[in-house]
C-alpha cells in the first residue's frame, strides 16, 4: 500500500471552503489537527524504517527468486503461502467476497504477475522500485474518474515531474531495461492503483486480513496462466532447480513482506495520524535502488540517477504537499 491515495495518504484539507468565517476558521484548526505530525518514538521509528527497508529490498528478492522460477508460477506461489496457513488465524474482513476478488485478481494476477514478468528479462530491481510507485498517480486518476474527486493543481505538478523522469529513463532504455518492461511496470502500477481504488471504498479494515484473504483470489489465476503460458516443462524445470535461495525468496515474500510488512504498517497508522506515517513509504525507491546497486551491482548513471530525482520529486510533492498546505493555511488568522 505504499504511496498510494487510498488509506494511510493523508487527506488534502486546502480545499475547505466554508461559508461563514468563524466555519472555516473551525475547519482549519480540525485540518491541522489531522495533518499535524505527531513524532514517531525511536522504537517505532525504527520499526517503519525497518517496513521501507523490507518493502524496498524485496524487488532484489524478486530478482534472485526469479533465477529459477517462471515469473507467473514465482508469483503464484507467493501469494499460496499469503494465503497459508495465515488465513487460518485471522478473520475475514466485513467486505463483500466481490471486492476481495476484486482486490485479489487486481494485486495478484495484475501488479505482480506484470511486474514479476517485467522483472525477468525487461527492467532492473531499482527502477521497477521507483517506476511502479506511480501507482500515487494512478489512484488519484481513477478516483476521479470514479468518484468524482477533484484533482488538485499541486498534483498535475507533481505528475508532471514523475512523467518527465520516466521520459529520462524512456531515453535511455537498453538491454537491461527496454520499452516494454517500463510499459509492464507502468501497467501493474495502473493495476495497484485499481487495488487501492477499492480498498478506499471500505476502510477501517485490517489491511492484514484483507491481503491475505484476497490472496485467495490471486494464487488460482496466476497458477492457470502459469499453466497456460509458461508450460508445464518450465515449471516442472523451476521447481527442480529451485535451491534454498529460491525457496527463501518465495518465503521473503509472503512472511518478510506481506505478513511483517502489512501488520507492522497497519499497527503503525493505528497509532500515529497518517500525515506521520504516509511519507516514510517515500524510502521504498530508495532502499529498492540502494540494494539493487549494492547485491547485484545495478549501475547507477547519472540519467538514472537524474531520472529517480523527478519521479521523488513528484512523489514527494504529492505527499507532502497537503501537510504543508495545511500548516501555511493555519499559520494566516481569519479575516476580522
Amino acid at each position: 500500500m505504499l504511496l498510494s491515495a487510498g488509506p494511510g495518504q493523508p487527506p488534502n484539507c486546502s480545499n475547505v471552503r466554508p461559508e461563514a468565517r468563524r466555519t472555516l476558521a473551525g475547519a482549519r484548526n480540525e485540518c491541522v489537527s489531522d495533518m499535524n505530525p505527531t513524532p514517531l518514538s525511536l522504537r517505532d521509528g525504527l520499526l517503519a524504517l525497518a517496513v521501507m527497508a523490507v518493502w524496498g529490498t524485496n524487488f532484489v528478492v524478486i530478482r534472485l527468486g526469479l533465477d529459477h522460477l517462471p515469473p507467473l508460477l514465482f508469483a503464484a506461489l507467493r501469494f499460496t503461502l499469503a494465503v497459508l496457513p495465515a488465513i487460518f488465524f485471522l478473520e475475514r474482513p466485513p467486505v463483500p467476497w466481490r471486492k476481495l476478488a476484486a482486490y485479489g485478481l487486481l494485486i495478484g494476477a495484475g501488479q505482480f504477475g506484470l511486474m514479476f514478468i517485467a522483472m525477468s528479462h525487461y527492467i532492473t530491481p531499482g527502477l521497477a522500485s521507483l517506476v511502479i510507485q506511480l501507482q500515487a498517480f494512478f489512484t488519484i486518476g481513477l478516483a476521479a474518474y470514479l468518484t468524482g474527486e477533484r484533482v488538485q493543481r499541486f498534483q498535475f505538478v507533481a505528475l508532471l515531474l514523475s512523467v518527465v523522469g520516466i521520459g529520462v529513463i524512456l531515453v535511455h532504455t537498453d538491454a537491461a531495461t527496454t520499452p516494454l518492461g517500463l510499459a509492464l511496470v507502468l501497467v501493474a502500477a495502473v493495476c495497484w492503483a485499481g487495488g487501492n481504488v477499492v480498498v478506499r471504498s471500505t476502510p477501517k479494515v485490517n489491511m492484514l486480513a484483507y491481503v491475505v484473504w484476497a490472496s485467495l483470489f490471486s494464487a488460482p489465476p496466476l497458477f492457470a496462466l502459469s499453466f497456460a503460458f509458461e508450460g508445464w516443462p518450465a515449471i516442472r524445470d523451476g521447481l527442480a532447480h529451485s535451491d534454498l535461495a529460491t525457496w527463501g525468496a518465495v518465503l521473503y515474500q509472503t512472511v518478510a513482506n506481506t505478513l511483517f510488512g502489512y501488520a507492522a504498517w497497519g499497527w503503525l497508522l493505528s497509532r500515529y495520524p497518517a500525515a506521520t506515517i504516509a511519507p516514510m513509504s517515500l524510502l521504498v525507491p530508495v532502499f529498492g535502488m540502494g540494494a539493487s546497486a549494492l547485491w547485484l551491482d545495478e549501475p547507477l548513471q547519472s540519467w538514472k540517477l537524474a531520472a529517480a530525482a523527478l519521479v521523488m520529486a513528484g512523489l514527494c510533492l504529492n505527499v507532502l504537499w497537503p501537510r504543508f498546505a495545511a500548516l501555511r493555511g493555519a499559520r494566516t488568522p481569519p479575516a476580522a
